[in-house]
């Protein structure tokens, strides 16, 4: 990012949840915000957010599994706005129930939004930013990837893999000495319509475990992975902990997590109930917003974020300190 023009980031899945706070996010600091989603109606609420926060967005209309469609909506927006400087992968989608109940063609689905969706927008964003010989990619994980959740085996599995392939394409870069980088975040469980959005089969809509925070931590969280030097960013304490205790005390993590049964990760919430509705297979037909219905369980803030924020600011201010001297 050494040149002086107005940069351009592009979001997948940037339609609602952490996507469309995190357009938000990069509007508020004069960013050009890309959007990509299938749903036309809810990319132009996006649109309108980040015009409303001081930035200027395109949108392109594409899935994430269609190859040749992500690249037709990646030319659209660069055509409009310029090359790409930071790329997000944020588009997921999840099912909730026992892998028994789960249909091969659901799990398949899980699997090609959450993770080949990464891996095809991944793709796409290397080839331009090789060219130009600069560029930033941040995958969106979850702290599910240092553990699998029952009920959730599909969308785990997918974001193993998401934090799996980053790490490799981390290295490559690496061999090849290239300056584009490569971050995956974890967020923890997140108030987004995610679990609005998520197929049940478990009777009830899907609600998230506790400790939940906004979608706004996230996209504080992104924002900031993708102007550091981090190969991966824990976005809450919350999941750095979750992360030290899956790999020294597997065990204790294993049991404590077979506890989150069926009960434990529904909600009979007249709201919850009313914003259900899956879009496992086609977009979403209403505008959601970047939060889901469980604000007030949710936590606006976190330490992690913040002592990052605080040390880039720092890092910021002496690295000013001395190019004034120079």
């Amino acid at each position: 990012m050494h040149d002086s023009r107005e940069k351009v980031v592009i979001i997948t899945g940037g339609s609602s949840g952490i996507g469309r706070c995190t357009a938000r996010m990069f509007a508020s600091h004069q960013w050009k915000v890309g959007i990509i989603a299938r749903g036309q109606a809810a990319m132009e609420a996006t649109a309108q957010d980040v015009r409303e926060h001081g930035g200027i967005a395109a949108i392109a209309e594409a899935d994430v599994t269609d190859t040749a469609a992500l690249e037709a909506a990646t030319d659209a927006i660069i055509a409009a706005l310029g090359p790409v400087d930071v790329w997000i992968n944020c588009a997921g989608t999840g099912i909730y129930g026992r892998f028994s109940d789960v249909r091969e063609d659901e799990f398949q689905r899980v699997t090609d939004v959450t993770y080949h969706g990464t891996v095809n927008g991944t793709r796409i964003a290397l080839e331009h930013m090789r060219r130009q010989g600069h560029g930033s990619i941040v995958n969106v994980c979850s702290a599910i990837a240092f553990h699998g959740v029952p009920l959730l085996s599909s969308y785990a599995g997918a974001k193993g893999a998401v934090r799996a392939f980053t790490q490799a394409i981390r290295g490559e870069l690496r061999l090849e000495k290239s300056p584009v980088r490569i971050c995956s975040v974890f967020p923890a469980a997140m108030n987004t319509p995610f679990f609005s959005h998520a197929l049940s089969h478990m009777g009830w809509p899907a609600r998230p475990a506790k400790p939940i925070y906004q979608p706004e931590v996230a996209a504080e969280g992104i924002w900031l992975a993708a102007r550091s030097n981090h190969s991966e960013l824990f976005i809450t304490g919350t999941t750095e902990l979750f992360s030290l205790a899956t790999r020294f005390m597997p065990g204790v993590i294993g049991w404590c997590v077979s506890q989150l049964g069926m009960e434990r990760q529904l909600t009979r919430d007249d709201r919850a109930v009313d914003l259900c509705e899956p879009t496992l297979f086609q977009p979403s037909l209403r505008v959601r917003g970047g939060r889901g219905p469980f604000s007030h369980q949710a936590r606006g803030w976190s330490l992690q974020v913040r002592l990052l924020a605080l040390r880039m600011k720092i890092s910021d201010a002496i690295r000013g300190m001395f190019s004034k001297r120079g």
